[in-house]
């Protein structure tokens, strides 16, 4: 049955129930309605070949390294490549999806770097390795566009387990080319007769021709947001041309998203890391072979099937009941945790004890960033790509300085470097302490008295801008997010419409 919104002008119809944004107040996995569903599963289908083909290399470091004479300070540097290139690409795409939307900047991007996976085949020294992991890293900033797509989809209420799954989901692909690409070495190599030499060259084909295949789904199948494409939607005057210097403006002056920026850099970039060293270190301190090195290894990643989304969702949760204070709390107290997981880590000498806590760690460490990305749809709406864009590479700098510091050359052993990142993550996490969001509070303190989101989200405008209309959207978001209030300490009421069918 369809039934229409009072508030919304437009005839339109959609399968899932939405808000006055068109955004959807619903969220089933199942699903593949037009067009938020169908986003994504494209979006999170996308983000997945891209962290397959970043980390196609690790699995198979130890044929590779002898085929091209690899040092430990070189497959280092090569592994600090692959997360680096992403840093400033990450904030690029975010203002690239606030001024053309993330369907046409994602395969863009995802198309660019494609090339990059095809030409690791025939690398034949230690820099040209570095050069094409680098240049394939830059596809990891497709994360970016997949929670600005995921937040311009889903309304406040599920924009959480939205942003959670397709992050969670995407990041299994590096648990699962720790998995892939040894079985596709293995069947090339033995199967086929290759040598192994050349059997590592071929099957990076497979990652890349996946690559390529995802960027052709979401341009083809993809839609920016629920009523259409940034073009058409300009064209036709229904969503104003912003203007770059603004955006990017009211991103860098707001601290909550330089924080964000830290902490993430310290829970997405520790998991970026591990996944460069832990199969590494499994085979070398516990003498296990190539294939069960890359179980254990595949472990870390597999466990974003249901620990980042978990996060998203227990972000959502809290927030029906404490509003943002609880997304504030539940970050804080799980990023903790595992950062004291992580220092246990390195301090454990057997291999059932390691594989243990790497596992509980791996829960912790990855929910962290579903609770992250459930706070930074708030913390702009005019700006919302380059507040995702900075916190996303805050996760790749944090990646870059952990291995820099703890993982190059042979200053530290891996195991000691594993607990030194632990004590990084526990003093990274407590800065959270400085968030503070005037109509909602912070983790001590309540809302300052007569602060109202529209107050907050309208004062990215200005005057001349509001008398244009430019500010409807901004002004439809903070009616919506008006549910972060959550049920305790909420000062005033808080609209809640029955689902409807727009």
């Amino acid at each position: 049955m369809e039934v229409s919104h009072n508030s919304v002008t437009t005839d339109r119809k959609f399968d899932l129930p939405v808000d006055s944004e068109h955004k959807s107040t619903e969220f089933r996995l199942f699903s593949v309605a037009s067009p938020h569903m169908r986003a994504f599963h494209l979006s999170w289908i996308s983000f997945f070949a891209c962290f397959v083909s970043t980390f196609a290399a690790p699995p198979l470091l130890p044929i590779i390294r002898d085929n091209i004479d690899l040092t430990a300070t070189d497959i280092g540097n090569a592994g600090i490549a692959a997360v680096s290139g992403a840093v400033f690409a990450r904030v690029a795409m975010g203002t690239a999806c606030d001024l053309f939307g993330p369907r046409l900047a994602s395969s863009s991007l995802i198309l660019l770097t494609a090339p990059a996976v095809f030409l690791t085949s025939i690398v034949n020294s230690p820099a040209t390795f570095l050069l094409a992991r680098f240049f394939t890293g830059f596809s990891l900033a497709t994360f970016v566009s997949t929670q600005f797509w995921m937040s311009s989809m889903f309304s406040p209420n599920v924009v959480g387990t939205a942003n959670g799954l397709s992050g969670g989901w995407g990041n299994l692909g590096g648990g699962a080319t720790q998995l892939i690409m040894p079985l596709v070495y293995s069947l090339i190599h033995t199967n086929i007769g290759s040598t192994k030499f050349t059997a590592w060259r071929i099957a990076f084909f497979i990652p890349a021709l996946f690559q390529a295949l995802s960027a052709y789904a979401i341009f083809f199948l993809g839609q920016d947001l629920p009523d259409g494409n940034y073009v058409r939607l300009e064209k036709s005057g229904d969503k104003h041309k912003d203007n770059f210097s603004q955006v990017f403006y009211h991103a860098i002056t707001n601290y909550r998203g330089w924080i964000l920026a830290l902490t993430y850099g310290y829970c997405f970039g520790v998991e970026l890391t591990i996944d460069n060293i832990i199969a590494q270190y499994f085979y070398d301190r516990f003498d296990v072979n190539l294939h069960t090195a890359g179980i254990i290894a595949a472990s870390f990643g597999l466990a974003n099937l249901f620990s980042r989304p978990g996060g998203g969702m227990l972000s959502d949760l809290v927030a029906k009941r404490y509003g943002m204070r609880g997304r504030l709390w539940s970050l804080w107290v799980v990023q903790m945790i595992g950062g004291l997981l992580c220092l246990l880590l390195g301090k454990i000498g057997s291999l059932s004890g390691s594989v243990a806590v790497m596992l509980v760690f791996s829960v912790f460490v990855q929910a962290a960033c579903g609770l992250t990305f459930g706070v930074v749809p708030f913390v702009s709406r005019r700006s919302l790509g380059v507040i995702s864009g900075m916190t996303g590479g805050g996760g790749n700098v944090g990646a870059v300085l952990t291995q820099v510091i703890f993982f190059r050359g042979s200053r530290y052993s891996t195991e000691d470097g594993i607990s030194l990142m632990g004590i990084m993550i526990m003093c990274c996490t407590l800065v959270i302490l400085l968030i503070y969001f005037p109509q909602w509070g912070g983790l001590f303190c309540g809302p300052r008295k007569g602060a109202t989101e529209e107050d907050y989200y309208l004062s990215e405008w200005t005057a001349a801008e509001k008398e244009q209309g430019f500010h409807k959207m901004s002004l439809k978001f903070s009616e919506n997010s008006r549910r972060e209030r959550g049920k305790i300490g909420a000062s005033v009421p808080i609209p809640s419409d029955p689902p409807t069918y727009v």
